[in-house]
């Protein structure tokens, strides 16, 4: 029974030692002073310890970054480090000082390469504690609400991917408690499973407990990729706004008071101070998230701020936290919105993907370099045990993740990790055609969608919408009929709606399989041939300045 859950090592009680207390009436109330001072040796002991998230089967960062180590101690004193191999033979060995008054020290492994297991030993003194079966790899955080959430026991083909768990012992994975603080801490003070070899139990525990799918399905298909050690660290809470996982900084960058009026889990900045701020000194080699239902109903609009404004702030304090081991462009990957309801009339949903590129609609881009992200529009689940809000294909969703980390984080060459998007316009004037060009070849799957609309009502601010159906598709090409709109087209959309389409059949794909995103397009027009005219530029909308 731990005390003391930030203080590990410094206060704990053994399950088996029970804690009398005396009744109120008692007349001898020392006994409880006695008894306690029976258990004060327990309570000051001096030997060092590790924080709370290191522990028998973890995965340390591999090279080029060293890994950072820390725990507890008795302050003034000297703690040796040591990571040994087979036989005991020491490989690495490294001294820090406990400093006063926190009791903790802190060190920073050389950098090593891929493999184990090996032993991580914490000496003071005659005392020392050791970690076993310790790998070197890459340790990815996983982080967000719900969707994040959702264990392998919730998933489509569950039983076949919990029985496939024992394939993978050298992806390793831990879970943090869900746990909020008025003040950032230093230390977790909960934690759902310990560091962990994969197992049936242990990823498909229960419903929306731990571990989550999305973070091991992930961490599983890197594995099959890079064949090395992969560590999954997952910290998510369902149900919990950007802004709870947003630090003062960073609210204060996009201009939200910290002290707006919510409570619990949706309060700003309290998941970051107990679920975020405790791993800084952690090393990774990645961030992925999977969040942003909850802002659809909450603060939709400022999601362009406060989702790049967050990127860069764990960036900052990550790569401070671990003494610029962990990188400062640290690859970030994302899920964009799945769907919720058929039929809504409201676009928040819309929107928020909108949002969560930045209003640009692919990424990377000049706001959020170094980032990749999972289109899953398509992955819609109607009949979902668990609310068509919680879509079961999860194995998609980390597929699609994994070739954008795999393209940007790992640099794979000639990747398509991406669905198409459009470069170019041309209206041709006496038809009423709009021909939109296309990064990548297409593939056409239904043709007799909503799927594009246009904007041709002045003034914009108060822009009518009308579908603009598709005529023909080319390899990179998709022309449009203009017919209710003649030739004043001021914007472009495409899948605006809530639910923009049924399962993997909304209308634009690529040749690998990947949805074109959705996006929101201001027309910038030019002068071109004679009877045509030429949309040079297309660039993110500002027609949501109006609301629209």
């Amino acid at each position: 029974m731990r005390l003391l859950g930030a203080s590990r090592g410094l206060c704990s009680l053994p399950s088996s030692q029970p804690l009398f207390i005396a009744p109120a009436s008692s007349p001898a109330p020392h006994f409880v002073l006695l008894s306690l001072l029976q258990l004060m040796p327990l309570c000051n002991s001096s030997f060092p310890d590790f924080a709370s998230y290191y522990g028998d089967h973890m995965v340390l960062q591999k090279e080029p970054a060293g890994a950072v180590v820390w725990g507890y101690g008795e302050p003034g004193a000297v703690v040796v480090v040591a990571v040994s191999g087979d036989g005991g033979l020491v490989l690495m060995k490294k001294t820090a000082q406990v400093k006063e008054p926190s009791g903790t020290w802190t060190t920073i492994l050389d950098p090593m390469d891929q493999g184990g297991p090996y032993m991580l030993t914490a000496r003071q003194g005659s005392e020392n504690v050791t970690l076993r079966d310790i790998c070197f790899g890459d340790v990815w955080l996983c982080s967000g609400q719900s969707n994040m959430v959702m264990t392998v026991l919730q998933i489509t083909n569950a039983s076949r991917e919990l029985a496939a768990a024992a394939h993978y012992p050298y992806v390793r994975v831990f879970a943090a408690a869900p746990s909020r603080s008025d003040v950032e801490l230093d230390d977790l003070e909960h934690i759902d499973l310990p560091w962990s070899i994969p197992t049936a139990e242990n990823l498909g525990h229960g419903n929306f407990t731990y571990f989550s799918a999305v973070c091991w399905l992930l961490g599983r298909y890197l594995y099959e990729a890079l064949r090395y050690p992969v560590g999954l660290v997952e910290v998510a809470w369902g149900g919990t706004p950007i802004e709870a996982w947003s630090s003062p900084r960073a609210l204060q960058a996009c201009g939200i008071s910290p002290h707006q009026h919510f409570s619990g889990p949706q309060t700003p900045s309290v998941l970051w101070n107990a679920m975020i701020h405790p791993l800084l000194n952690m090393t990774l080699r990645g961030i992925a998230w999977y969040q942003g239902e909850a802002n659809a109903f909450l603060h939709t609009d400022q999601y362009n701020c406060t989702f790049p404004a967050l990127i860069a702030d764990w960036r900052q304090a990550f790569h401070a936290g671990s003494a610029g081991q962990t990188e400062l462009l640290l690859p970030f990957g994302f899920v964009q919105l799945s769907t919720y309801r058929q039929q809504s009339p409201q676009n928040s949903f819309a929107r928020l993907r909108w949002h969560q590129t930045a209003d640009v609609g692919v990424v990377p881009n000049a706001r959020m370099p170094r980032t990749f992200m999972a289109v899953a529009m398509d992955l819609c689940d109607e009949h979902s045990p668990y609310g068509s809000i919680h879509p079961q294909d999860k194995q998609n969703v980390a597929h699609r993740l994994q070739l954008g980390a795999r393209a940007v984080a790992y640099g794979e060459k000639n990747l398509v990790f991406q669905g198409p998007f459009p470069t170019r316009a041309v209206l041709e004037v006496t038809r009423a055609l709009l021909n939109i060009t296309y990064s990548q070849q297409l593939v056409w799957h239904r043709r007799d969608m909503p799927a594009f609309e246009v904007c041709c009502s002045s003034p914009v601010s108060l822009c009518r919408w009308l579908p603009a159906p598709m005529v023909a598709v080319g390899s990179h090409t998709v022309t449009l009929a203009l017919g209710g709109c003649g030739t004043l087209v001021l914007a472009l959309r495409y899948a605006w709606a809530e639910w923009p389409c049924e399962y993997q059949s909304c209308a634009l794909y690529n040749t690998q399989g990947l949805p074109a995103p959705p996006f929101l397009l201001e027309t910038l027009r030019s002068s071109s041939r004679a009877g045509e005219m030429e949309l040079l530029r297309l660039r993110p909308s500002s027609l949501l300045a109006w609301g629209i």
